[in-house]
């Protein structure tokens, strides 16, 4: 019977002996990863604070006009402030867009091949600014005009 309480004890030290053994390191980093993901969520929930909106930029309501008969290029600054072109536009030919404050809106036209008579204008905010005219082969005319800078108009409000 002592040999059977040998081999009882002698196994329950091989058990000992693994169990002490026993590899932490995967639930390490696995506890290492939960507490990493639980703080940056816990960073995004206390992390809304209310960040102020970009203020609007100001705009103007700019209206261009060409007059005339037939067909021109029409180059001239759309809303945002980016250049647009309508290629072989039939005339008589309108448009109103805003463009922001400060910058100078513009209109130019180009006759084609065949000439003619055509006219630009151009209006900010309903009142007329600038006007020309093109004509002949190829005739080009520019319409421009400036609009209150943005600090001229928070003077004002």
């Amino acid at each position: 019977m002592a040999e059977t309480d040998t081999e009882t004890d002698t196994e329950k030290d091989a058990e000992t002996d693994r169990e002490s053994t026993r590899d932490w390191r995967p639930l390490v980093v696995a506890g290492a990863l939960v507490a990493a993901c639980g703080g940056l969520v816990l960073y995004g929930v206390l992390d809304t604070e209310d960040k102020p909106a970009k203020p609007p930029v100001p705009t103007a309501a700019v209206t261009y006009e060409v007059t005339g008969k037939g067909t021109a290029d029409i180059t001239y600054e759309s809303a945002g402030g980016r250049a647009s072109v309508a290629r072989a536009a039939q005339l008589p030919w309108k448009k109103t867009v805003r463009v922001p404050l400060g910058r100078s809106p513009l209109v130019a036209i180009t006759l084609g091949e065949k000439g003619g008579r055509a006219g630009c204008s151009l209006a900010v905010e309903g009142r007329h600014v600038q006007a020309a005219s093109a004509y002949g082969r190829f005739g080009r005319a520019t319409c421009q005009a400036e609009t209150a800078s943005p600090q001229d108009t928070a003077a004002t409000e």
